[in-house]
């Protein structure tokens, strides 16, 4: 079984080598990585691991029309890596799947659910949990506090990431799910808990069940914030599926949920050390990771010369981490959301 992932990175090299090593004891084969514009070395760094035989790199310059993620799914699509994989998954490298079922590995997922076509990873959003500085060490040993197993508001905090069976069912690639199911086409989706979707899933829906806990086959643990100085390097990044739109407070608010601790990643330290190691060994791609650190190490103290960043900085020091909502104001919202949503049709 070949299992794709596609995946879209910008001045992140730094991460690049602890998140390969994950994605491959959880099960992923196959590796298409975009590169856009950078400037940390992560280009070279992809080079080289092509040339290990351990990704295809395909540079992805700017300009953009709809953002470098639309361009680089675009480009998938017709990659010989797409045609050939059984199974295709669209995320990034902030974002580690977690199996629950079976030996903890995407085949056994698979596996769990032999009517599936499509299975949504549903994000479990990890927060900031008050690290101040960034240092190079692998994001799950850092950040281990979560957003609750069950959450309705903010609702993006279940959205998910979908990995589908690659039989032309779908026939355009996207950011959060595949999109344009053909004519005729059957499609059976499947959550991270193993019940059936209805229908509206099989076209456009992005998040999951809402208040449901959608975590026990499956979860995609999802680090958006990493420390507060990495984060500002974050914000001058810039999203990568929407051209020149920058993140801001409500985007570290919205995601700073430690609520609750959650160790589950564990299960796969000791085969992700080795595969880590293994990486690291090559005296190429330690001397590029090394660099990689140093460039963001830099980039923030050039950034906290300027008094928008420094700004920002002080107040991601001073904001506490996000409180779920009370279920009475959470109804609340989400009765105004319902109302805006008919009114808009």
């Amino acid at each position: 079984m070949r299992i794709l992932a596609i995946t879209c990175v910008k001045n992140e090299g730094a991460f690049l080598l602890d998140w390969l090593a994950h994605a491959r004891a959880v099960g992923f084969t196959d590796f298409l990585v975009f590169s856009n514009d950078s400037d940390d070395g992560t280009a070279e760094m992809l080079e080289r691991l092509q040339a290990l035989g351990q990704i295809t790199h395909q540079p992805n310059p700017g300009p953009w029309k709809e953002g470098p993620q639309w361009a680089a799914l675009k480009a998938a699509e017709a990659h010989p890596l797409k045609a050939d994989a059984d199974w295709v998954m669209f995320l990034d490298i902030d974002e580690f799947p977690v199996i629950h079922a079976g030996d903890g590995t995407l085949p056994a997922l698979i596996a769990a659910l032999p009517e599936a076509t499509a299975i949504p990873l549903t994000w479990r959003l990890f927060g900031n949990c008050g690290v101040v500085s960034y240092v190079d060490r692998p994001v799950a040993q850092q950040f281990p506090r979560a957003a609750p197993r069950r959450i309705r508001w903010p609702w993006r905090a279940q959205m998910f990431k979908t990995l589908f069976r690659n039989d032309g069912s779908y026939r355009k690639l996207g950011v959060h799910r595949p999109r344009a199911l053909a004519p005729g086409a059957e499609a059976r989706w499947f959550d991270g808990s193993g019940r059936e979707l209805p229908g509206i899933y099989h076209e456009n829906r992005l998040f999951s069940l809402l208040g449901e806990d959608n975590y026990q086959l499956a979860q995609l643990n999802h680090y958006p914030l990493g420390s507060m100085e990495g984060y500002l390097v974050k914000c001058d990044r810039g999203r990568s599926n929407r051209a020149a739109e920058p993140f801001d407070m409500s985007y570290w608010v919205e995601r700073n949920f430690c609520t609750e601790e959650d160790l589950t990643i564990g299960r796969y330290a000791e085969a992700t050390a080795a595969l880590r190691a293994k990486l690291g060994a090559d005296p190429e791609l330690a001397r590029l990771h090394g660099s990689a650190v140093a460039w963001r190490q830099a980039r923030f103290e050039a950034l906290m010369a300027d008094e928008a960043y420094r700004g920002l900085f002080g107040r991601l020091v001073i904001t506490p981490p996000s409180r779920v909502m009370p279920p009475a104001l959470e109804n609340r919202i989400l009765a105004h959301a319902r109302r805006a949503s008919l009114t808009s049709k």
